[in-house]
């Protein structure tokens, strides 16, 4: 799997490109990203890189949290650790931070501790991402709006079924049983889970404001939080 970052969804606007064709595109603010652990094959059992997104207020962050980020943060179990003589993993002596993910990596990682990402150094090379986020959630819905169901007909004979799904039994059930069968389209649960974007075309990096434009929608309301890598989508 290859590196990405963490960042916030800005909102959507239109910019021209080169040839003067308009086109509409997603701001997402990415970065900068500082990494906090480098994991290894000898020591974890796998090659990733842990990077972090926003500061965390430290009033706001557990014990746990300040001493994941800071060399300087004592407690026992470090003391202990130190008497004992055994090695420390490196800190990035960083804030603490308000979103942590984890990027796997098919060979040994080239960053060190402390590092930090910036969108111009990952995705330079990059035509196409996917953008990951959480979608809005839109609370218990009915079938044609969680599913774009037609609704029964409104001719005669049928009364207050305008928005109903039909029957769920007789064509549904397994030859007969009476218990219907499971992943049916109905109502329930709508938004509020995770989705991809998926092969979204970088239009333009804003270096200086860490800001990336890319071309489509991305999932999620303005302001939240998301996840950016190269493409896994094959042509």
């Amino acid at each position: 799997m290859p590196l990405g970052m963490l960042g916030l969804k800005v909102g959507m606007t239109q910019v021209y490109d080169d040839k003067g064709n308009l086109e509409p595109v997603t701001v997402l603010q990415l970065g900068p990203n500082p990494v906090l652990l480098v994991r290894t094959m000898e020591r974890d059992g796998y090659h990733a890189v842990q990077v972090g997104f926003g500061d965390k207020a430290r009033k706001r962050a557990s014990r746990a949290e300040r001493g994941h980020v800071s060399a300087d943060f004592s407690s026992k179990r470090k003391k202990a650790r130190q008497e004992a003589g055994e090695q420390l993993p490196e800190k990035a002596n960083v804030e603490p931070q308000k979103y942590i993910r984890e990027f796997r990596l098919a060979d040994a990682a080239t960053l060190g501790v402390g590092a930090v990402l910036k969108a111009e150094d990952v995705f330079k090379d990059i035509p196409n991402v996917d953008v990951i986020g959480t979608s809005k959630g839109r609370g218990y819905s009915g079938v044609m709006k969680r599913w774009g169901f037609s609704g029964l007909r409104a001719s005669h004979g049928i009364k207050k079924g305008s928005r109903q799904h039909g029957s769920t039994s007789s064509l549904a059930s397994n030859r007969g049983s009476g218990r219907p069968k499971k992943g049916l389209k109905r109502a329930g649960q709508h938004g509020n889970a995770r989705s991809t974007a998926r092969n979204l075309k970088i239009v333009r990096i804003d270096a200086a404001n860490n800001v990336v434009l890319v071309r489509g929608a991305v999932p999620g309301p303005n302001g939240g939080f998301i996840i950016v890598r190269p493409t896994n989508k094959r042509d």
